[in-house]
């Protein structure tokens, strides 16, 4: 079995039954592989959680990029409302507690998850379309907006009050008509 074969059925796994304190020997049964294999492609535990959330970010980035290039034309605020419909998405929200936890964990000081941070931000600002060509202070805002939408909805699960606060950032950030005219 691949290293990316591996990694899938670990997300999947993961995503299902949360990190908690499992072992990597839980984490091994429960992808349906030997211990030995994730040591062998992974190295430690900590590692292997890190690859996890690294791999769950970009699946993200894929797939706002696939809305990105989708034929139609559309604006930024449309590909972003379907951006939002897509993480929205209930099938999701194991992969999306998965990433929270592992975050939460490297903020709070765990030295083992600590290298999640790298690139947790800016591999999302590094492509310039990636928010609709705002500028980069305004693209970190919306990407800070949309984490802490998620993180409202998987607490509050208020999906029509975090469906509206999202409608009125976008309106914020992509009027519908440019701004009022001075008088």
């Amino acid at each position: 079995m691949s290293k990316v074969d591996l990694l899938d059925r670990v997300i999947t796994y993961l995503a299902d039954a949360g990190v908690g304190d499992r072992s990597l020997r839980q984490i091994a049964a429960g992808a349906g592989t030997s211990h030995r294999m994730l040591i062998y492609h992974f190295g430690t535990r900590d590692a292997l959680l890190v690859e996890v959330v690294r791999a769950v970010e970009e699946r993200q980035r894929v797939a706002l990029a696939q809305i990105q290039h989708k034929v139609t034309a559309r604006t930024p605020r449309d590909m972003a409302l379907e951006f939002w419909q897509r993480l929205a998405d209930p099938a999701l929200a194991p992969y999306e507690r998965l990433f929270f936890e592992l975050y939460g964990a490297a903020l709070a000081g765990q030295e083992s998850v600590a290298p999640v941070l790298d690139g947790i931000v800016t591999s999302w600002l590094a492509d310039e379309s990636m928010f609709g060509g705002l500028p980069l202070a305004q693209a970190r805002m919306a990407l800070a907006f949309t984490r802490g939408a998620l993180l409202d909805l998987l607490a509050t699960g208020d999906r029509a009050g975090v469906d509206a606060a999202v409608q009125a950032f976008v309106d914020l950030v992509w009027p519908l008509s440019g701004p009022p005219e001075e008088p």
